[in-house]
């Protein structure tokens, strides 16, 4: 239960949407007699920085709004503090928001943080120094995963061309994944670790995977996937036949490949293998809406 609104708005002035983000906010503010004060962000490790700082001041909420890079990096500075977390979605896929039930209208999300007296315990994980709060995987290549450019001229279209891109250039690979002690080793062309199943606006969904479960899941894409049946049966329904992923759930996850992969966080790049990724069982506590409530 969230007894006082004094809010502080880290803003992404970079974020994929163009609409008028400050004038938004205040008015809805102004309505509801919320005092705030904002930030901008200028580069990486901007919106950290601000959320920490916020939170040591004291504010009640911190909101992030940007896309789901800014929302990681405003976690990263909210974890360990009093201050509860709220979503202003302005980005391309806003794939927490989608999880979540936040609304992706600034106005009505804006209004949400307002008028909820709802938070919900959120996982949290973490790797490389750094927490993230969707996903993690190993394999894509920088060069190969989708540019601010095509996010900007195609929208949500720009996730799908760039996950064929992906698939098309992955090699192969052996891989030795440890999970609660217990070893596997297979072939695959990526591994990916879940703390979230939404993709944001893609039909793409892991209902298996729950952000309050206290686990991480960790799914291993073998090489039978180069085909665009099983690319479209992994994307759509992971427990297809035609999918070839294995599967397996944990709390503590350690990853090693045959040769040196990259990392990423979020989508961020983080490191290089081998990897260990770890889950803060509701680490975090965000404002949600009510399931009535959902937009």
């Amino acid at each position: 239960m969230i007894r006082t609104k004094r809010v502080y708005v880290v803003i992404n002035p970079a974020a994929g949407r163009d609409e008028p983000v400050l004038n938004t906010i205040n008015d809805v503010f102004v309505e509801h007699g919320v005092q705030w004060d904002a930030g901008i962000t200028h580069g990486p490790g901007d919106a950290r920085r601000l959320a920490a700082k916020a939170a040591e001041e004291g504010y009640d909420i911190v909101a992030g709004y940007g896309g789901d890079g800014t929302q990681m990096e405003v976690v990263n500075g909210l974890l360990g503090t009093e201050s509860t977390f709220a979503i202003l979605p302005g980005g391309t896929g806003n794939a927490m928001a989608f999880e979540l039930g936040v609304p992706r209208t600034l106005r009505a999300a804006t209004e949400l943080i307002c008028t909820s007296r709802l938070t919900r315990a959120v996982d949290v994980g973490r790797s490389c120094g750094q927490n993230f709060l969707l996903r993690a995987y190993t394999g894509p290549r920088p060069e190969h995963l989708a540019t601010r450019e095509e996010k900007n001229s195609l929208g949500l279209l720009a996730y799908p061309l760039a996950t064929f891109r992906v698939l098309v250039n992955l090699k192969e690979s052996s891989y030795r994944i440890t999970i609660d002690g217990e070893t596997f080793e297979d072939r695959g062309l990526a591994c990916f670790v879940f703390n979230a199943g939404s993709s944001g606006g893609i039909p793409a969904n892991l209902p298996s995977v729950s952000v309050s479960d206290g686990l991480l899941d960790v799914f291993l894409l073998s090489g039978h996937a180069h085909s665009p049946l099983a690319l479209a049966s992994f994307l759509l329904d992971p427990n297809s036949a035609d999918t070839h992923v294995h599967f397996w759930k944990g709390r503590e996850i350690t990853i090693e490949s045959e040769e040196k992969q990259p990392i990423w966080l979020d989508g961020e790049p983080a490191g290089e293998t081998p990897g260990h990724f770890l889950v803060q069982p509701g680490a975090l506590s965000v404002i949600v809406p009510s399931p009535t409530r959902q937009v």
